[in-house]
């Protein structure tokens, strides 16, 4: 007869002395029998639900309906929370967050009695500072997405929800909105619970996880308030249990070649700037060597084959009802390790052997794509030494090869302030460099690279610019918008030395860079640069630009970086 697993949980709730007591007895004020202290795996259930959290308002219901089914399996569910980072409502980003939030996430589950952990995750950084606190502890995991909006509809259009941010400006200037149009709009494209219905980061993150191979296969297309998402959630309950049986942990599906699928499959989609961001960080985590590069070398060559916003035209309702990522999946599994372990327990080629697609307008075959080479390109330069970032599928074809002269902003107080002021020396040739805005310097790395155009290029019908910065860009928005440059400004890179009608070249195509300013010049600049005032100097905002490392590494804590693993050998008494 085969032994009988030894649960973590057990170190509290197995003994028959003092502390076995105490971990028992004050559970017992909620009522729960004998025999749940004796021998069956507590699950955690890491909670981001909050009404700051607009896109995770639905996940207390989802726990309740992931207890049962681990109760259906014989598991102890115990939900608890931890920081929940809104998109769209915290400042001055939420990115500033995502690793305090990984923190909360790794100490709790490391100081409690947890055998398995169930992630409920929704808007942007709620995906990978759950899953990267999780790394660190390496635990059976399994993730619940709690899935996109239905689609918006405004005045007999489809809207996505993270798209008609971009458009304010344009509409109010150019089409001539009033302030009540877009109080209709608000309502008309956030018309259900889930996160953005776009192929934002939100979806990005969770097309992550399951090309991670962290949930169960199909469940990251599904609506929010589609019923089989409580039906994913309820089995994704059960799983967990059997996965703590057999000891599945995430280093044994986080492997090289689980990060490769994820990388393959986010440019086959269309996924976010921000993955590259994110998944390097969890690679760090998790001990799998991961390099910006590694973006270009496995991902730009692979077709585009969904058709939604910002690269095409639908919406995440469309893509599940055209079969959503199981489709894509079997369309990649050429190009994918199909021996990749998935928290199912079978490989993930596996997984989507069956799937059928309902709409080729919306999913397109690899042998018909929507675009070729449509992943993310890699640029190196003078400008970025260690690297800068562009999304070819949602940039101007005409704009990739392309010289002009800088018009910098050094900040984003500076940018607000002459971006729309009539005698800006600015044209459409003109590339926009903004400052200041990387992980240091904002701090944090906001999503502000897809900066606005001015006002008066706009009516003059201008829709895009190339525009540099060391930030990021929301991945609901769309543009020649170079991104992540590293080193930042803040910390002396090239960037910070830009001045006025500097000629930039970009060219995407041989991944180039090029500030037109000799090396001679660049270090006069270099040496009369002065460092900019820290914006902070007290608390987590102090540690963070103390310790945060540049974009090419994940903008992850340079301590935090690796795991402590699960083992706790001091009691509290």
């Amino acid at each position: 007869m085969k032994d009988k697993k030894h649960l973590r949980s057990s170190e509290w709730f197995g003994g028959k002395d003092k502390m076995g007591f105490v971990h028992r007895s004050w559970l017992r004020n909620q009522g729960y029998p004998d025999d749940y202290f004796t021998g069956k795996p507590v699950i955690g259930i890491c909670n981001t639900w909050s009404e700051l959290t607009p896109c995770n308002g639905h996940l207390r219901d989802f726990a309740e309906v992931v207890k049962r089914g681990i109760l259906e399996a014989g598991g102890f569910p115990m939900e608890f929370p931890v920081m929940s980072l809104g998109e769209t409502i915290m400042r001055p980003t939420s990115m500033l967050f995502r690793n305090l939030a990984s923190m909360d996430t790794e100490e709790s589950i490391r100081a409690n009695p947890l055998d398995g952990i169930v992630l409920l995750t929704g808007c942007d950084k709620t995906t990978p500072s759950t899953v990267m606190g999780a790394c660190s502890v390496d635990l059976p995991t399994i993730v619940v997405p709690g899935g996109p909006m239905l689609s918006g509809r405004f005045r007999g259009e489809k809207m996505g929800s993270g798209s008609m941010n971009w458009l304010i400006k344009e509409k109010r200037n150019v089409d001539g909105f009033s302030d009540a149009d877009f109080t209709e709009a608000e309502v008309c494209v956030a018309r259900s619970i889930g996160h953005c219905n776009t192929m934002g980061t939100a979806s990005t993150m969770a097309t992550m996880v399951e090309a991670l191979g962290l949930t169960l296969p199909g469940f990251s297309s599904i609506p929010a308030v589609d019923s089989r998402k409580k039906l994913f959630a309820q089995l994704s309950g059960r799983r967990i249990v059997e996965m703590v049986k057999e000891d599945l942990k995430l280093s044994k599906v986080l492997t090289r070649q689980a990060f490769e699928n994820a990388i393959i499959t986010n440019a086959a989609v269309g996924g976010s700037t921000n993955l590259i961001i994110h998944l390097t960080a969890i690679a760090g985590r998790i001990g799998v060597e991961l390099n910006l590069e590694d973006f270009d070398t496995l991902g730009s060559k692979v077709p585009l084959l969904v058709n939604l916003k910002p690269s095409g035209k639908h919406l995440m309702e469309d893509f599940f009802y055209a079969g959503g990522l199981p489709v894509v999946m079997k369309e990649l599994k050429p190009k994918l390790h199909g021996d990749a372990l998935t928290v199912n327990g079978k490989f993930i080629t596996e997984n989507y052997s069956e799937a059928v697609c309902y709409d080729n307008d919306v999913i397109a075959s690899i042998k018909q794509p929507v675009q070729q080479n449509a992943g993310i390109a890699v640029l190196k330069g003078n400008l970025c030494e260690n690297g800068a970032v562009i999304k070819p599928s949602a940039a101007s074809k005409k704009l990739m090869k392309h010289t002009g002269k800088a018009v910098v902003f050094e900040s984003m107080e500076d940018y607000h302030t002459r971006i729309d002021a009539p005698d800006l020396d600015i044209d459409k040739n003109s590339v926009i460099v903004l400052k200041g805005v990387g992980p240091k310097g904002y701090p944090g790395m906001p999503e502000v690279g897809n900066v606005d155009l001015p006002k008066k290029l706009l009516l003059q019908g201008v829709t895009d610019m190339v525009r540099i910065s060391d930030g990021r860009m929301s991945g609901t928005a769309a543009g020649t918008v170079i991104l992540h440059v590293s080193p930042e400004s803040t910390v002396g890179g090239t960037l910070a030395l830009v001045q006025n009608n500097d000629l930039i070249t970009l060219d995407v195509e041989n991944r180039s860079l090029h500030l037109e300013v000799s090396e001679e010049e660049l270090i006069r600049r270099k040496n009369a640069w002065i460092a900019p005032k820290p914006l902070a100097d007290r608390g987590y905002v102090k540690m963070y630009i103390d310790h945060v490392e540049q974009a090419h590494k994940g903008a992850d804590l340079d301590f935090l970086v690796g795991g402590s693993g699960s083992k706790v050998d001091r009691d509290l008494h």
